[in-house]
């Protein structure tokens, strides 16, 4: 999958833009009130994945709440995760959609980590918890 465009699965089926899973991911995790959430576009830095949207969660409670729902709005698009890592009491989840990973971390996790310091050169990408035709604008 490029970031721009989405592809074909081995069923010919069209599976979306790997920007539009970034994004549903993101407002999944919005509305289970996630903090902190961030979309950066790594394609151009890594040749693994072409996003990595990031967030925080509270309590283990939240983590979990938020794991489900970016799984059930991605599966709803027809994407399913070929990795999960993480355990209960660890802080820091990590879904791996292969051009989309998403990180949950709990609050002090998010700190020590600080994975956008890490990956600082790749851009931000904006988008909206919402549906706003602006929203898949990357921010330079």
């Amino acid at each position: 999958m490029t970031a721009a465009t989405g592809t074909r699965d081995e069923g010919g089926v069209v599976l979306p833009a790997s920007r539009d899973v970034a994004v549903a991911a993101a407002r999944a995790a919005a509305d289970k009130q996630a903090g902190e959430i961030v979309i950066l576009d790594v394609h151009e830095t890594i040749v693994i994945t072409d996003y990595f949207v990031i967030c925080t969660a509270g309590t283990q409670r939240q983590i979990r709440s938020v794991i489900d729902a970016v799984e059930d709005a991605l599966r709803g698009l027809g994407v399913k995760p070929t990795r999960r890592e993480g355990e209960p009491e660890a802080g820091w989840w990590l879904l791996d959609y292969i051009d989309v990973v998403v990180h949950v971390f709990g609050t002090e996790e998010r700190a020590y980590y600080d994975l956008e310091r890490l990956w600082s050169d790749a851009p931000r990408v904006r988008w909206e918890p919402e549906g706003n035709a602006d929203a898949a604008s990357t921010a330079r």
